[in-house]
């Protein structure tokens, strides 16, 4: 199945763009970029959006504006609204049980105590669509987390956020096109590091809705 609809996971303003629990962000600003196109505020959609051409798939870019934790209002009032199959739907987020560098595929499962997924699957109905985990780190104390993802990482860190950002770039245009299996194996080898990153966006379009 075609993925029609990205979704990154973080909280908005200033004073949050540069904290762990915002990598889903950096991901679809990544995206963005690539595609040389501005995500629009849309009201309906409580949201950031744009619209992108990812190996010949017209592909929907979508950043919650509801904090992190109402996340699934936005997913699901674009979904609806499109007609955007959760199997469709491709959600980036941190992930406190995997170390920074690397980053996991996977479809359907449980929230992992994540409030955005949790979220998510309340307003979809069903936890069966793909979530692309970044890896972050875990502060070692469970007590520790609400504290942890809402600072910065490290630079060693970062680097190797932005390492991992990388190498799901290269693999996203197989994933937009229904190839899952070969973006999961591609991902979760290191196959990907010896891969030059290129701009995986082609004759993208924006959207400029009223807020």
């Amino acid at each position: 199945m075609a993925i029609k609809l990205i979704v990154g996971l973080g909280n908005p303003g200033a004073e949050y763009a540069a904290t762990r629990h915002n990598a889903g962000f950096w991901l679809v600003d990544q995206l963005a970029t690539d595609g040389k196109i501005m995500l629009r505020h849309d009201s309906k959609f409580h949201g950031l959006c744009g619209r992108v051409n990812i190996a010949g798939h017209d592909v929907w870019l979508l950043q919650p504006q509801t904090f992190m934790n109402r996340s699934g209002l936005s997913v699901v009032a674009l979904a609806q609204f499109y007609k955007i199959l959760p199997d469709e739907i491709l959600v980036v987020h941190d992930e406190l049980d995997m170390l920074p560098g690397l980053a996991k595929l996977k479809q359907g499962g449980g929230h992992g105590g994540h409030n955005g997924l949790r979220d998510i699957q309340s307003h979809l109905g069903t936890p069966n669509y793909w979530r692309l985990r970044v890896g972050i780190g875990h502060p070692g104390n469970k007590n520790e987390v609400a504290n942890y993802v809402l600072k910065p990482p490290r630079k060693e860190e970062q680097e190797q956020i932005d390492n991992a950002l990388i190498k799901c770039l290269i693999v996203l245009p197989k994933m937009v096109a229904g190839q899952s299996g070969a973006a999961m194996s591609l991902l979760h080898t290191d196959e990907s590091k010896k891969r030059e990153h290129k701009p995986a966006l082609a004759n993208s379009e924006s959207v400029n809705k009223a807020s």
